[in-house]
């Protein structure tokens, strides 16, 4: 018979989760984990305000936690870990090395009783590793089977489903997009993103999503690319938001030809003071 949640831990994970998924992604006081789940949540937050140390070492937690798999759920986790890290190393621009996580993360999840949260998670970080490689079929590919899991799962976002996993589905198919030279391909992702997003309640993947949207305009609409960057920038500012802020100014700089305040180069700085190793600026 499995012990009830304490009142105190269920407030701790909710105000988590919010930070992680919701309205409060600059929450930077985090409450004590109070559950394995919430180490890896507690790793997304700090992820996502670009304190990448603190999110690994809260990863080297979940980890020793979920070791030896003894439950579904530790599994579960320990492939979140898993694509946790190897987004973290994607944005420093170490694919293939990001690959050989997501390839563990999906591992660790496939063949067991489906859980369409973990295994998308790992197969859209896949599709992103297979671009950054330049392997942009492969992406797609992945993605495909991305989508048929999803559909398997019956996830709907407007019925509580899998929405973060639909909206990655919708950035990976944007940026693949954008890597193959189909701006309006990629404007329709992302757009799609925008409206996936607008149904939930969180400000990191509307961002993001909104971010995408602008790159997807850069092809067709300079001007109007970087007016909408440069709102996405100022709301990353607002939140705490420092890797979104970082690749916000990185196009604003790169098609306009002018420095954001603070630059990309100055938010870069700040981020590998935090444990970060973004792109190198030339």
């Amino acid at each position: 018979m499995s012990t009830p949640e304490r009142p105190e831990t269920a407030v701790r994970s909710k105000t988590l989760e919010s930070a992680a998924f919701g309205a409060d992604p600059d929450l930077d006081r985090l409450p004590e984990p109070g559950s394995t789940r919430d180490w890896w949540t507690t790793a997304v937050v700090l992820g996502g305000q670009g304190h990448y140390a603190r999110a690994r070492a809260a990863l080297d937690v979940l980890d020793r936690l979920t070791a030896g798999f003894s439950t579904h759920s530790d599994r579960v986790l320990a492939s979140l870990s898993a694509s946790t890290r190897a987004s973290f190393l994607r944005q420093s621009g170490r694919h293939a090395l990001a690959a050989t996580w997501d390839g563990r993360a999906l591992a660790i999840v496939d063949g067991r009783p489906v859980n369409a949260e973990a295994a998308c998670d790992a197969l859209t970080g896949l599709a992103a590793d297979a671009l950054g490689c330049g392997r942009l079929p492969l992406g797609w590919r992945l993605l495909g089977e991305c989508r048929r899991r999803l559909d398997d799962d019956g996830a709907l976002v407007g019925d509580g489903g899998l929405w973060r996993q639909q909206i990655r589905i919708e950035w990976v198919s944007a940026e693949l997009a954008l890597a193959g030279g189909d701006f309006t391909r990629a404007g329709r992702h992302a757009e799609r993103a925008v409206e996936l997003s607008g149904e939930s309640e969180s400000v990191r993947h509307r961002v993001k999503s909104d971010l995408l949207r602008s790159a997807a305009l850069t092809g067709t609409d300079a001007s109007a690319a970087v007016k909408m960057a440069a709102d996405v920038f100022g709301r990353c500012r607002q939140y705490g938001l420092l890797p979104l802020a970082w690749a916000s100014s990185l196009l604003i700089e790169g098609v306009s030809g002018e420095r954001t305040s603070p630059s990309a180069r100055e938010i870069g700085d700040l981020i590998a003071m935090r444990g970060g190793s973004l792109l190198p600026l030339s």
